[in-house]
């Protein structure tokens, strides 16, 4: 997904304040999202770019316990979305993955592996992973506009976080592939991603083809 770079100036100080998903039918995807329980997070609006394959970002969702995992993932497939990993143990926690009827692919996750209560339909955070090709150099190029690291493993993964007057989703970096690879799908992609980031001063693009707009637009 090789899109131009559009760089920011020094003064484009700003956090993650909106994550705006782009798909073909605003409607129907405002219906799936309301049954699986996420639209207070996330925005939607029109756009029939061309995407083919892998997007280069995930939404991850993360929640208390297995039994309130297992409820957000029956509601996402019942509403219409795709199991691409069924959830299971693994050595991090609880999880499974799906894809949205619009093509967004969504990571339902807990770190506990043993319930300790029922399905609270809570959710803990909302994390937009962003699939790049090389962390050092993007996470560089956030903290110098602002952005504070709340977590970090060298080249492999960042998270920021979130800003005083930001939006309910964190932002975090990941390698391209590797996080292809946890979502189980090809990291081969091209087109579009289909998501815009608000909360920048002023409009760009980052070097991974991301783009980022105003918070007023």
């Amino acid at each position: 997904m090789s899109m131009a770079t559009t760089t920011p100036t020094a003064a484009n100080t700003f956090s993650l304040t909106s994550v705006t998903l782009e798909v073909a039918d605003p409607e129907a995807a405002r219906s799936f999202y309301c049954a699986f329980g996420v639209d207070a997070y996330i925005g939607l609006r029109a756009c029939d770019a061309h995407s083919t394959g892998f997007r280069g970002f995930t939404l991850g969702l993360t929640v208390s316990g297995p039994a309130t995992v297992d409820g957000f993932f029956a509601a996402a497939v019942a509403a219409g979305a795709t199991v691409l990993k069924p959830t299971a143990k693994s050595l991090w926690g609880y999880g499974g993955v799906v894809r949205a009827p619009d093509g967004t692919i969504w990571k339902i996750a807990t770190s506990a592996k043993k319930d300790t209560g029922p399905d609270t339909r809570e959710i803990d955070e909302i994390v937009l992973l962003l699939g790049v090709e090389a962390v050092k150099d993007t996470r560089k190029l956030y903290t110098g506009l602002g952005m504070t690291v709340a977590k970090g493993f060298g080249g492999k993964y960042v998270e920021f976080a979130p800003a005083r007057d930001g939006g309910p989703v964190k932002l975090a970096l990941y390698k391209r592939r590797a996080l292809a690879k946890d979502l189980g799908v090809p990291a081969d992609g091209t087109g579009s991603h289909r998501v815009a980031l608000g909360g920048a001063a002023e409009a760009f693009t980052d070097p991974d083809g991301f783009t980022w707009e105003t918070t007023a637009a």
